[in-house]
């Protein structure tokens, strides 16, 4: 009896652990297990399929141990997990036949039918790409044949995935400055794009040789990226991290260098922008280092839709060729405004610390004010280290819109030429020290409403104002005491400049305190 009894508890408990096992193990799928395989031979299919009866099952993971997986264009589906275990490499494969049939999502700012991102999902919710492996786009292929098509001095023939995407776009209207780009007819995909998704996070994984964007969700409300590593080394337009027309993103603990921008923030371009209507607001970048790239943290220049409430905090940038940058031109239209940046360390910027240019495209000329007006307004920027520097920082609005409202507060800056500022309003600046090797460290024209509040330089140049002005009006510089031995503190011209007051400064150690130009009419007041 008791052998009867004990055998029936054994039985039970290795029932019940089987069963405990298999619910601990439902919706878990090895891809090795599902007909995949870690050779590097093409195993699409079988991902996909794994993909799809997740997704049937209510939700689950797919498992990637290590080793090295070949796939084509992937579609992704709500309540799944793609889990790359650190070693496993997911490449992506170089025969563009891969990507087809062609697909609809945002392409530079223009909803498009082409190749399919690598990593595609629409109308989907509840998505995650974790782990510590490698998703390889094996972009050197794409990068070629743009390339073949843009170096070209004759005209090719199409080839049939450029007629494709003619047919396929023929009704797609654009602006005229964009008719270059658009002549190519070749639209590389990017590596990610979730189209109209919501609840999407990526986390752990490296991304590397993207074909275009790397990480590019659209229309997707709540996207969280974190501890993401994008490298795209010397290759074309492999921007970084690129939202657009999205809310509530959240971005952190991302290393990146890539051949382009690192995050650049975009809510469509021109009149395709404008009629989606569809700005990207709530955005949060925290805690990143960005390496070789365009620009650090970019928004713009696709930003018809609008683009408000961004914050960008504690971010190292170290070689890029800029580092805060937005960016617009007459005929796109949208908003942006309410910005933040704080708590950010620059080194070795090949071009500007920072950039605000509603004049990107230059072939431009004024025009009245419409929905075709691009606007930047309620920009603040504080607590700034910026060393090797080329040029410490560009402001330049257009006559009909001129660039409002922006302030710098306790900024740092070791530079070749200094801040210029040209057709602003409402700009102010506190405890702002930049050190040049050329020229004044701040230049202001054609700008109106301006307060220099404590601004310095710690190596006064001979002979060089630290601050210059021409056609400047309402403008209050005061607070100042310079530490070292100056020749000239400020230097004004301009038959428009008017009501220039100087107060509460100490000129103690300069020896000009003011060169003012023959085209000045107005009285400058210095008390």
């Amino acid at each position: 009896m008791k052998k009867n009894i004990s055998i029936f508890l054994i039985s039970f408990f290795i029932s019940a652990f089987s069963t405990l096992k298999a619910n601990n193990n439902s919706g878990w799928i090895n891809i090795l297990e599902a007909g995949g395989n870690n050779k590097g031979e093409l195993c699409t299919q079988a991902i996909q399929n794994a993909i799809n009866k997740a997704n049937k099952s209510g939700g689950g993971t797919i498992y990637f141990p290590a080793g090295n997986y070949l796939t084509g264009a992937l579609k992704l589906k709500s309540n799944i997990i793609i889990n790359l275990e650190a070693g496993a490499i997911l490449k992506f494969s170089s025969n563009f036949d891969d990507y087809l049939p062609f697909v609809e999502y945002r392409w530079e700012g223009t909803v498009l039918k082409s190749f399919s991102p690598l990593l595609f999902a629409k109308d989907q919710e509840n998505i995650t790409i974790t782990g510590r492996g490698i998703i390889d786009g094996q972009g050197e292929a794409w990068w070629k044949e743009i390339w073949r098509i843009e170096s070209a001095k004759e005209k090719l023939p199409l080839t049939k995935y450029q007629k494709m995407t003619q047919e396929a776009n023929k009704d797609v209207k654009t602006a005229p400055y964009y008719a270059r780009t658009r002549s190519y007819l070749f639209h590389r995909p990017p590596l990610f794009q979730a189209y109209h998704c919501k609840n999407i996070r990526i986390e752990g994984v490296t991304f590397q040789n993207s074909p275009f964007w790397t990480i590019n969700p659209a229309f997707c409300d709540n996207v969280t990226i974190d501890n993401v590593t994008i490298f795209n080394p010397y290759s074309p337009n492999t921007d970084g991290i690129n939202p657009t027309s999205c809310k509530n993103v959240h971005i952190s603990n991302c290393h990146i260098s890539v051949g382009d921008d690192c995050i650049t923030i975009k809510s469509g371009r021109d009149e395709d922008g404008r009629k989606y209507a569809t700005p990207t607001e709530n955005v949060t970048i925290t805690n990143c280092t960005m390496m070789s790239g365009h620009g650090g943290v970019v928004i713009g220049s696709e930003m018809s839709g609008d683009i408000k409430k961004v914050t960008i905090t504690n971010c190292v940038f170290d070689g890029t060729d800029r580092g805060i940058r937005i960016k617009a031109a007459r005929g796109r239209g949208g908003v942006v405004e309410e910005i933040r940046v704080s708590n950010i360390v620059m080194n070795n910027i090949k071009k500007e610390a920072f950039m605000f240019n509603l004049f990107y495209d230059k072939n431009t000329v004024v025009e009245p004010v419409t929905e075709r007006t691009p606007i930047f307004r309620n920009i603040h920027i504080s607590n700034v280290t910026a060393t090797n520097v080329n040029t410490a920082g560009r402001i330049i609005g257009i006559p009909e819109m001129p660039i409002q409202n922006m302030t710098f507060s306790n900024i740092n800056i070791e530079a070749k030429e200094g801040f210029n500022i040209s057709t602003a309003s409402d700009i102010e600046f506190h405890d702002v020290k930049i050190n040049t090797t050329l020229g004044a460290s701040v230049k202001i024209e054609d700008s109106k409403n301006i307060i220099l509040d404590n601004v310095a330089t710690l190596a006064p140049l001979k002979n060089t104002p630290v601050i210059k002005l021409n056609n400047v009006s309402n403008l209050m510089l005061n607070n100042n005491f310079p530490f070292n031995l100056t020749d000239i503190f400020l230097a004004v011209d301009g038959e428009k400049t008017q009501n220039i007051f100087l107060k509460n400064n100490v000129f103690k150690n300069v020896k000009t305190v003011l060169v003012k130009g023959k085209s000045v009419k107005s009285e400058i007041k210095v008390e």
